[in-house]
């Protein structure tokens, strides 16, 4: 994986600059998907690198979101239908790439089936 290559797609999906306060949500993006490639997968193919940019991006407005969120005002706070439109695109990016690398991408799911 490019980690150049990921920050600039953080910066096209986010349309934020990328300075130091997001690379540690990059680093952890690169390390759950890292985390998630199968042993037989190419690490250098670049879906994952988009893959990484999506789940730094998703996480980035997860923050955002909580952030949001906690900040209270004495006549109250109205929540910004925006944001949470926002976190949807996020995540339907997110699920489109995870769909585009699923040949790389382990097995998580366990079904356990029971006899009676």
């Amino acid at each position: 994986m490019n980690t150049e290559k990921i920050k600039s797609l953080f910066r096209l999906f986010s349309g934020d600059v990328c300075d130091e306060e997001h690379e540690p949500i990059i680093e952890s993006a690169i390390l759950e998907v890292e985390g998630m490639i199968s042993e037989t997968a190419d690490r250098d193919d670049s879906r994952l690198d988009f893959l990484c940019a999506a789940l730094a991006n998703f996480r980035y407005y997860q923050i955002l979101s909580a952030q949001d969120r906690s900040k209270f005002t004495y006549g109250g706070k109205i929540l910004n239908e925006r944001d949470g439109k926002i976190l949807a695109f996020a995540e339907g990016l997110l699920k489109g790439y995870f769909r585009l690398c699923g040949d790389m991408i382990k097995g998580s799911d366990f079904v356990f089936i029971g006899t009676a």
